[in-house]
């Protein structure tokens, strides 16, 4: 009887330590995984602002020859 509980004892304790060394590893990712998170959230907001500015460009360009064209047509 005696031995039984110390091997369920020593059950209880090798999967206390599995479940602690398991905890620690998906601790070091979960860091891991947010840091990456982090740096991809400036990498777009980064392309974003570029995009915009490239759209704008495009926006400015397109109004810019519309009036020139209804100007030349009008005159």
């Amino acid at each position: 009887m005696k031995q039984e509980q110390t091997q369920t004892l020593d059950l209880a304790l090798e999967a206390l330590e599995r479940i602690a060394q398991h905890e620690k590893e998906c601790g070091e990712r979960w860091g891991e995984a947010t840091a990456e998170l982090r740096q991809l959230k400036e990498l777009v907001s980064s392309h974003a602002r570029k995009w915009e500015r490239l759209a704008w460009l495009v926006v400015t360009v397109v109004v810019t020859g519309a009036a020139s064209v209804v100007t030349t047509v009008l005159t």
